[in-house]
């Protein structure tokens, strides 16, 4: 029996591609159409946004705690979050969980590893690229890591926050994206983390400037390795 995977979710377009990719991929795994059993769980944006606002993790962390106790609730086995940003609030609450979570930070970084990459430029929201959840996880599998230039984090901040969770992909945000990750190959960056669940609507790796390490379909496939057995 695969197990149930549980989605805490945050924004909706990041939240629905993982979805998706749960969903699609699994026949790969278990045949045509079918896939593990999925049920997710969301406190509006808007919630997590205001705690996000006055620097509020533990508050990020209790909503993310209350969407684990109804994912259990409903049966779920496991945990996910299709969201980069609030996994810094995820360590806070980890113990206090009623379920394991997988961590998306960690599966970004041992594929890096997997792919033997040696300097990462990651790429989110301001909040993630100037935070903590990538830095150990990184360090943690012997891999430096760079970020954009204060101006260009900025600008990313604003293109996720007023375009991609709304569902709007735009050619000039795409060619900003570029510009961006051509600047960390140049700083020695030989991929890229699209380290925010909905980068990877704009941007892949046949955009890209540098190989992509797609955070949202890397924790999909790996919540569906955890959940159908070998």
């Amino acid at each position: 029996m695969a197990k149930h995977i549980g989605i805490v979710a945050c924004s909706a377009e990041g939240a629905a591609l993982c979805y998706r990719t749960v969903c699609v991929e699994g026949a790969a795994l278990m045949g045509r159409h079918n896939h593990p059993e999925v049920s997710m769980h969301t406190h509006s944006l808007h919630e997590y946004m205001e705690c996000i606002y006055r620097d509020d993790w533990r508050g990020v962390g209790d909503l993310m705690l209350d969407s684990a106790q109804k994912l259990a609730k409903v049966g779920a086995d496991f945990l996910i979050c299709p969201d980069n940003t609030i996994h810094q609030a995820l360590d806070m609450v980890r113990e206090q969980s009623p379920l394991p979570w997988l961590h998306i930070a960690e599966e970004v970084a041992a594929e890096a590893a997997r792919r033997d990459f040696k300097k990462v430029g990651v790429t989110g929201t301001k909040y993630l690229m100037e935070g903590p959840v990538y830095p150990p996880k990184f360090q943690a599998a012997g891999i430096a890591h760079a970020i954009p230039e204060l101006p260009q984090r900025i600008r990313i901040n604003s293109i996720i926050f007023d375009e991609l969770v709304n569902a709007r992909l735009l050619p000039e945000s795409l060619n900003y994206f570029q510009e961006v990750i051509s600047d960390l190959k140049s700083n020695g960056c030989d991929a890229v983390a699209l380290s925010c669940t909905e980068i990877p609507l704009l941007v892949s790796d046949s955009t890209s400037p540098l190989p992509t390490l797609d955070s949202t379909r890397l924790l999909a496939r790996a919540a569906l390795k955890r959940a159908v057995p070998s």
